[in-house]
């Protein structure tokens, strides 16, 4: 993230901070000042991720959203602007917390590195392997922990408001929600080692992920991926597939649930029958999964 606050401390922030300090007849504030930090952090974090869900999610839903599934009976009157709505919410309070991770890599806490050859550049492609399995083992167990009748209605119930997702309910949830699976993507960076390039590129990527996996077009249909199809299953069911990237923790901790044919089948899957057998099915299991979470 340095090299990021570096291109924006020339190019904007020093220019800000100096009329800021001439309006108010102060110092300005120097680089190294971790309020300045704190600050210009919370800006470009919360300018960086509105805009990239608000442009990947609407990309996904002009040109690869199946907008049939918004005829699905447990598709919610005006949900789209429901689930923009929520995300509106979250993402400041994310900002805000997320801040003291980046002031630590920042300060030289994480194990970030700049020089290509420190480990070799097959370690680039080994780092990014080992970012996907950690992250996607951690988030499978928080994900998991999430389900918790004692976790469940104060924290993670409210993205399972969207049983039929939009590209647009990628961030619609509870921001302790999004915070708590957003950790292992800055936890691992103090764990082992990562270019600065890899980890920015990782972090982009990780974001798209998440609008592809509510996209409602099962692409991949790979029994290792953890596709839009598995994470379809996941709220139309509730207690399968909890991993984000991957099947592997899901198959080796017993919550896999494959997706039927008809999921995969755009003619099937939007056909009212199947739709209304979808949503019978949710309705007699519903009041069960909720007595049980405490909702």
């Amino acid at each position: 993230m340095d090299v990021v606050m570096e291109y924006l401390d020339t190019y904007v922030f020093d220019s800000v901070y100096n009329k800021a300090a001439l309006l108010t007849s102060t110092e300005a504030l120097p680089r190294n000042s971790v309020v300045r930090q704190s600050l210009s952090l919370f800006v470009f974090i919360y300018a960086y991720i509105v805009a990239f869900y608000l442009g990947t999610a609407g990309l996904s839903y002009r040109f690869i959203y199946d907008k049939k599934q918004e005829l699905h009976p447990k598709f919610l009157p005006r949900q789209r602007f429901l689930e923009i709505a929520c995300a509106s919410r979250a993402l400041p309070q994310i900002t805000l917390m997320t801040i003291p991770w980046i002031l630590g890599e920042l300060h030289g806490y994480s194990k970030v590195y700049k020089d290509w050859n420190q480990y070799g550049y097959a370690y680039l492609f080994v780092s990014a392997v080992m970012f996907i399995l950690f992250t996607d083992f951690c988030i499978y167990w928080v994900h998991r922990l999430e389900h918790h009748p004692l976790v469940y209605a104060k924290c993670h119930k409210l993205h399972h408001k969207w049983i039929v997702c939009t590209p647009y309910a990628s961030h619609a949830f509870h921001p302790m929600d999004g915070y708590l699976q957003s950790i292992p993507y800055h936890l691992a960076v103090f764990i082992f080692p990562m270019h600065e390039y890899v980890y920015l590129a990782l972090f982009a990527f990780v974001n798209v992920w998440s609008v592809m996996i509510h996209d409602g077009e099962y692409i991949s249909n790979n029994p290792v991926v953890n596709g839009a199809a598995h994470h379809t299953v996941h709220h139309l069911y509730f207690n399968y597939n909890y991993g984000q990237f991957t099947t592997l923790f899901d198959r080796m901790f017993n919550t896999y649930r494959e997706p039927t044919q008809e999921i995969y089948d755009r003619s099937r899957r939007n056909s009212k029958l199947v739709q209304d057998a979808q949503a019978t099915a949710i309705d007699t299991a519903l009041p069960s999964l909720e007595s049980k979470k405490q909702c």
